[in-house]
């Protein structure tokens, strides 16, 4: 049994991202460049809705989709449970043998099934009270995705969802922290699936001009901190870490990619979609998870921004990690420029890319910012990877209604270090 306040490493990832799937994969694509975002072909469900989307490439779904409860469960729930897959394997964990099922919770973020209740609205709306199938609610709700993960992998410990938003994932993580190192758990498998790309969600997007438009190359769409930005890219995927107390970790003789040194929650209270112009809200946010690690700000050599490529946001948080690091302010880049805005998952999988950060020494780059935004003036890693070999790392999530997460990661301390492939490294 885990004792409270234990360290807290990540031990698994699993991640199913418009640029591809699998941790090796998604960060060697975010070092290089390659971009997920695309125009909607003909057939999809937003082509007439959206210019661009970060589409997930096809994915072998399994046995998941496929069986008795494949048809009445939502994308979001099927995502979920292939990344879980992916990130329990990375782990080496194997539930009843290495892991008391007890003792392993799940804490999932995400908007929940809304393609589902689309169709479903639709379909009553055609063909009467009798289309309305009697597996709706467990296709929308929330909790879902945790549930059916808990439910395929025996896991019996904590489970819960998180709706804060394009934060849920990254709060899903701060959550998981919380809970081991309150000892209430060994191991947590945590993060986010979202599945958007349905014709009312992107619409809303569209309609309120937030979307990026006019652009000839899809792939230079998104541009976090560039002056020619003009909106984010919607983007589907799921992201899961598995959590472990440090010690839960290193009696299984498990290695760590890294580990969560700390965490700061907290809200703008300051309006349902915009950000806090002056950034208080979310440089105390960033100040927080200092405290919670114990870690001055000139330790951390690299944040990578929630900067979602608005013209709001992106200045929000460059004025707001000015006031939190000061004269320490450290390299920053926005990896969204390539996988696009996939909401409450953006936040798992930047917080993956601050963790490899880590592990290989190299921080991916802001591709296509071309010409910074003078009201942006961060020291920005552009164009290529940067060299670092950072020993702490920050990661960024904001979302609507003002929620505020910042996870603050450092080496991991278990006795085996994780290592990537070394062509990650060239």
């Amino acid at each position: 049994m885990t004792a409270p306040g234990s360290g807290v490493t990540i031990t698994g990832i699993g991640l199913i991202t418009p640029v591809g799937r699998g941790m090796e994969t998604v960060y060697d694509a975010l070092l290089h460049g390659r971009s997920g975002i695309v125009r909607p072909p003909a057939d999809h469900p937003i082509a007439n809705s959206v210019e661009l989307a970060g589409i997930l490439p096809p994915i072998d779904t399994g046995k998941i989709a496929s069986g008795p409860d494949g048809k009445v469960m939502d994308r979001t729930v099927v995502l979920a449970q292939l990344a879980a897959e992916d990130a329990l394997n990375d782990a080496g964990l194997v539930v009843g043998d290495n892991v008391d099922p007890d003792r392993i919770g799940v804490i999932i973020g995400g908007v929940g099934g809304m393609a589902t209740l689309e169709q479903q609205v639709l379909a009553r709306a055609e063909r009467g009270r009798a289309a309305v199938s009697p597996y709706l609610l467990t296709g929308i709700l929330p909790n879902m995705p945790a549930a059916r993960i808990a439910i395929r992998f025996g896991l019996r410990g904590y489970t819960s969802a998180v709706g804060t938003a394009c934060a849920s994932g990254a709060q899903a993580i701060a959550d998981a922290v919380r809970l081991i190192r309150s000892g209430e758990a060994d191991v947590v498998l945590c993060g986010a699936s979202e599945a958007p790309l349905f014709p009312t969600f992107a619409e809303t997007f569209a309609n309120a001009r937030a979307l990026a438009r006019g652009w000839d190359d899809p792939a230079e769409a998104s541009r976090p901190f560039d002056l020619r930005r003009n909106g984010f890219v919607l983007s589907e995927g799921a992201g899961l870490l598995v959590l472990e107390s440090t010690a839960h970790a290193a009696a299984r003789g498990a290695g760590g990619y890294a580990d969560v040194a700390g965490y700061g929650v907290n809200s703008d209270a300051h309006h349902p979609t915009a950000p806090r112009p002056d950034g208080m809200g979310a440089a105390e946010c960033m100040r927080r998870a200092l405290a919670s690690g114990g870690v001055e700000p000139g330790r951390v050599g690299y944040v990578n921004a929630h900067g979602t490529s608005t013209k709001l946001g992106d200045v929000a948080e460059s004025v707001a990690i000015g006031l939190a690091f000061g004269d320490h302010t450290p390299a920053v880049s926005s990896t969204k420029a390539l996988t696009g805005h996939m909401l409450g998952t953006s936040g798992v999988v930047e917080a993956a890319a601050a963790a490899l950060a880590i592990t290989t020494g190299l921080v991916p780059p802001t591709y296509h910012l071309d010409d910074p935004d003078p009201a942006c003036p961060l020291d920005h890693v552009r164009k290529e990877p940067r060299d670092l070999r950072p020993e702490y790392t920050l990661s960024n999530s904001f979302g609507f209604g003002g929620q505020n997460v910042s996870l603050l990661l450092g080496t991991a301390t278990t006795p085996e270090r994780r290592q990537m492939n070394s062509e990650v490294r060239v």
